[in-house]
C-alpha cells in the first residue's frame, strides 16, 4: 500500500484518477524530465534518467490497479479465480502473490501476514482465497504476466 501512496504522490494523482488522466500527466510529466531535453547536461541527464524511470514505473504499476483496467479485464479475471485453481502463492512485503493452474498469477496488495499465515494453514488454499482475498485487497495481474 505504501507503494501505491508514493506512486500517486509521485504523478500527483489520488485514486479516483481516470486512465485517461493517468495518460495525460505521464506524457506531461515525461515531456518536463525526459532524458533527451539534457544531452549537454551530464548531471542533469542522470537526475532524468532516474525521475523518468521512476514516472515509467509509477505509470504502469497505476494504470494496472485502476478500476477501469479492473473492468477491461473482469471476465478473464472471474473466469481465472472462479475456475482455476491455485498452483501456488508466496509472501513478501505485504504482497501476496497467487499463480493459478492456467498459468495466470495475480498481486494482492495490503495483504496482512497473519491473512497469509492463515491461507498458509488453510485445508484448501484456493476456497480460503475465494473467501477472504478475492474482492477484499486491490489486486493486478503480476507485472511478469504482463510482459508475456
Amino acid at each position: 500500500m505504501k507503494r501505491v501512496v508514493e506512486y500517486r504522490r509521485l504523478l500527483g494523482v489520488d485514486k479516483t484518477a481516470t486512465l485517461q488522466e493517468l495518460k495525460t500527466i505521464y506524457r506531461n510529466t515525461m515531456k518536463d524530465s525526459h532524458p533527451d531535453k539534457f544531452a549537454n547536461d551530464e548531471e542533469g541527464l542522470k537526475q532524468a534518467e532516474i525521475k523518468s524511470t521512476a514516472v515509467i514505473e509509477a505509470y504502469h504499476f497505476l494504470v494496472s490497479i485502476n478500476p477501469e483496467t479492473h473492468q477491461n479485464n473482469q471476465e478473464v479475471y472471474q473466469s481465472t479465480v472462479g475456475e482455476s485453481a491455485i498452483f501456488d502463492f508466496y509472501f513478501e512485503k505485504q504482497v501476496l502473490k497467487i499463480q493459478h493452474f492456467n498459468g495466470v498469477t495475480y498481486e494482492y496488495l495490503g495483504v496482512p501476514r497473519n491473512t497469509y499465515i492463515k491461507m498458509v494453514n488453510a485445508e484448501s488454499p484456493t476456497r480460503f482465497a475465494k473467501r477472504h482475498i478475492y474482492g477484499n485487497f486491490i489486486y493486478r495481474k503480476s507485472a511478469e504476466d504482463q510482459m508475456v
